[in-house]
């Protein structure tokens, strides 16, 4: 698998719902154009997420933070990814990369890379993580050549890119992160998605929470949210869908709305529209979902998510990216030092930045210093996630 912005040629579309479905992507194009939820990350005087931004995400759902990653940035994640993707499993369930030699992630204990037949919504309708797509997404037929599967997720990415990890630790981020969420915010988990020209699958509807939604201190804040990063930028045709507000209606039935629309087309959502080296911010309990990407644009996608710190200590969850256990502060600790690690990652690449002080860890710095003996304890990382 080689990443590449554009391919020159993709000869499938959505054949006879491809009027209705560009028809909708406009619609949606002109939505999202007008909720004012997009732009460079500021903060004010205080160092404080601008107070607009911060409405904007609570009212939306979701804000794009543009121009976030340089060009020198996106280079380094394409490089290291084109890398890591190649050391992939030729195919599903094999032991070897295209080339012959013994493939990432076939060692590893932890859920990695995930495969899905090209075009196909693997998760729609069925009870995989905790049945929380349960509608499926109309599926284009894909170009005879194309291959049996394609791998759409890996999870654990870090891992696998030191650039990604550098990401993980980028100070502007990693300081929204303590605005929304509270300066000991958490981790949750990290993925690469990944879309290629007329091969990339869709994403069902859903909502990424699977606990505490009948909790009495539920708000709209529960369940944390995620960064994506863009490395190509991202279009209505190849891009996620969000429906905004929709992380403050708690859980939503997804099948009635998609049955009132009468389509998997639903009428309030936008898609978030990206540029190389925009990020958004996505809260979880959106409703969201993407389409099979028919179009000639890959997308990728950085993923990375955290909670508040409250949502996680001493909850019993698990059971979608990691084994069902209770998250003590040890468990958290341990799980958190990634963002340690990144942060010095980070430190040596870009030496002209400021590096982010992440609370938890304050004065702990000399004990997460980023090398080759850290990079060695990071295999299977993902078995500790923090997912509630």
């Amino acid at each position: 698998m080689v990443l590449q912005a554009r391919a020159q040629e993709v000869a499938v579309d959505f054949g006879p719902q491809q009027e209705a479905m560009d028809a909708y992507l406009k619609a949606g194009e002109q939505r999202a154009a007008e909720l004012g939820n997009r732009g460079p990350i500021r903060f004010d005087s205080d160092g404080c997420l601008s107070a607009d931004i911060v409405e904007a995400y609570w009212r939306c759902g979701f804000y794009i933070f543009t121009g976030v990653l340089n060009g020198d940035e996106l280079s380094d994640i394409e490089a290291d990814l084109n890398t890591a993707l190649a050391r992939m499993p030729v195919t599903e369930g094999a032991d070897v990369d295209a080339l012959g030699r013994p493939a990432l992630t076939v060692d590893c204990e932890a859920p990695t890379a995930f495969w899905a037949r090209p075009l196909s919504d693997p998760l729609g309708g069925t009870e995989i993580a905790e049945g929380r797509h349960p509608a499926k997404m109309y599926e284009p037929s894909a170009a005879v050549d194309a291959p049996e599967k394609e791998i759409y997720m890996v999870l654990g990415s870090l891992q696998f890119s030191e650039a990604c990890l550098r990401v993980y630790g980028h100070p502007q981020l990693l300081q929204v992160a303590a605005a929304i969420n509270g300066e000991d915010f958490t981790p949750f988990n990290e993925a690469l998605f990944i879309k290629r020209p007329g091969l990339g699958s869709s994403v069902a509807w859903h909502q990424d929470g699977v606990t505490h939604w009948d909790s009495p201190d539920w708000d709209q804040g529960t369940h944390g949210f995620n960064f994506m990063a863009q490395l190509y930028g991202c279009t209505a045709a190849n891009g996620l869908w969000v429906v905004p507000g929709s992380h403050k209606l708690g859980r939503v039935d997804i099948k009635a709305m998609v049955a009132a629309a009468g389509t998997d087309r639903l009428p309030e959502a936008v898609p978030m529209i990206c540029a190389p080296g925009d990020v958004c911010i996505n809260n979880r309990q959106t409703l969201h979902g993407s389409f099979a990407n028919t179009t000639a644009d890959t997308r990728l996608t950085v993923n990375f998510g955290f909670h508040r710190r409250s949502a996680v200590l001493n909850v019993t969850a698990g059971g979608v990216h990691n084994a069902r256990s209770t998250y003590d502060a040890a468990r958290i600790h341990e799980r958190a030092r990634l963002i340690a690690y990144a942060i010095d990652a980070r430190r040596q690449r870009f030496p002209h930045e400021t590096p982010y002080v992440y609370q938890p860890f304050a004065g702990l710095e000399d004990d997460y210093r980023w090398n080759a003996d850290a990079r060695a304890t990071l295999k299977d990382y993902n078995l500790l996630d923090l997912s509630i």
